[in-house]
């Protein structure tokens, strides 16, 4: 290969990049654009949920429950019904989402030692959302049952009492919890995919349906030098946008690299390079422009956005999905970069998903030009 026999190649593809604000758009400004819609939408954190109570013992120990339930950011008290029949009519017109009723002589029970029932509803449209409310409720009743019994105990004369367990709880790499933190580096690995993908198959189609891909043959350079020198301005731009994508992940959601900036750079490489090597084996089997965009958008958004571990974990799927999921780049990108990004690993981590990650890269830049010749050939 050489690489003076590139530069006009890379030189052209640079001007024609600048040329066509389509191309600019999708490799620098569409990725952050994504990130931000996707990354404010797409948002697992369960907060601020619609919650009916109704209060019928209206005791002082029952207002205490009440304050317990609303003093929290995971339920907003929109409605206090008078009656149980008011309840069905919010659940229908979907007003809230929980309702929790107290009994009558909620307080009277409780001094007597016996247990009252709380009575709980939930819609269960969302299963993730009633589970995840109905959780939170549990352990509000738990912490104010812990609270009674320790208060009942100390009136029999036990002045310090000891809890059956002292659980010291540590959350790592993402104290708060927030899903963002979880999001944010699945959807760059997302976004670089597709749009990679994307730039690269319609470049080289482009080029095809122009004509001047026979020109381009008729050069001193090989096919495979035409490719390494169409892809490498993309590679470049693509490395730019993921840089801005980053920025916008810290400054929009607080994601900061925590791990090796170099070993970083190095695995956006290898994961760009898997795309590039897709975009053109997208060029080979496409005959337009319209269906190398068909083809890159399927072969790159569902399988990214399902199969990559970038929103439903895979450990969780049916064994045979689990086995297509290896020839996901994007699965093994997304355990590099999260351990890079959040964890602040080392290159001992995840070597083998780097290793992956390039094996796939090269059998399918070689699968792709022994179609491109071929395919030129004729």
């Amino acid at each position: 290969m050489n690489l003076r026999r590139l530069k006009p190649v890379i030189r052209k593809e640079f001007i024609q990049i600048r040329r066509d604000p389509i191309s600019l758009t999708l490799l620098l400004i569409l990725p952050a654009f994504i990130l931000v819609m996707f990354g404010y939408a797409l948002n697992f954190d369960v907060k601020h949920l619609g919650l009916a109570l109704v209060d019928l013992d209206r005791s002082q120990a029952s207002r205490e429950l009440v304050r317990k339930i609303t003093s929290n950011e995971y339920f907003d008290l929109k409605y206090q019904p008078e009656s149980l029949s008011e309840i069905d009519p919010l659940f229908d017109h979907e007003k809230i989402k929980l309702a929790v009723v107290i009994p009558r002589n909620f307080a009277r029970d409780l001094a007597a030692g016996e247990s009252p029932a709380v009575q709980v509803l939930a819609d269960g449209t969302n299963s993730t959302t009633a589970l995840t409310g109905l959780g939170y409720l549990s352990n509000i009743f738990l912490q104010y049952s812990l609270k009674l019994n320790l208060e009942l105990l100390q009136k029999d004369g036990q002045q310090q009492v000891a809890l059956p367990v002292d659980s010291r709880v540590r959350v790592w790499y993402n104290p708060e919890l927030k899903s963002s933190r979880f999001l944010v580096p699945g959807l760059m690995a997302f976004v670089l995919m597709i749009i990679i993908v994307l730039a690269t198959a319609l470049s080289i189609v482009r080029e095809k349906e122009k004509g001047t891909m026979e020109q381009l043959l008729l050069s001193p350079l090989g096919p495979a030098e035409m490719i390494i020198g169409k892809i490498i301005p993309y590679l470049l731009m693509s490395l730019l946008g993921a840089h801005l994508v980053l920025l916008a992940g810290w400054l929009l959601f607080g994601v900061a690299i925590k791990g090796s900036y170099p070993l970083l750079l190095l695995v956006l490489v290898i994961f760009l390079f898997c795309g590039l090597s897709q975009g053109i084996l997208v060029s080979t089997v496409a005959s337009s422009q319209q269906v190398a965009f068909l083809l890159a958008g399927l072969s790159t958004l569902l399988p990214t956005f399902i199969l990559s571990g970038f929103v439903f974990p895979i450990r969780n799927m049916p064994p045979v999905i689990q086995a297509i999921t290896y020839i996901i780049p994007a699965r093994y990108f997304l355990v590099c970069l999260r351990a890079i990004i959040l964890k602040g690993a080392s290159l001992v981590v995840f070597y083998r998903e780097i290793i992956f990650l390039a094996i796939y890269g090269l059998l399918v830049t070689a699968v792709s030009l022994f179609r491109l010749k071929k395919s030129l050939a004729k």
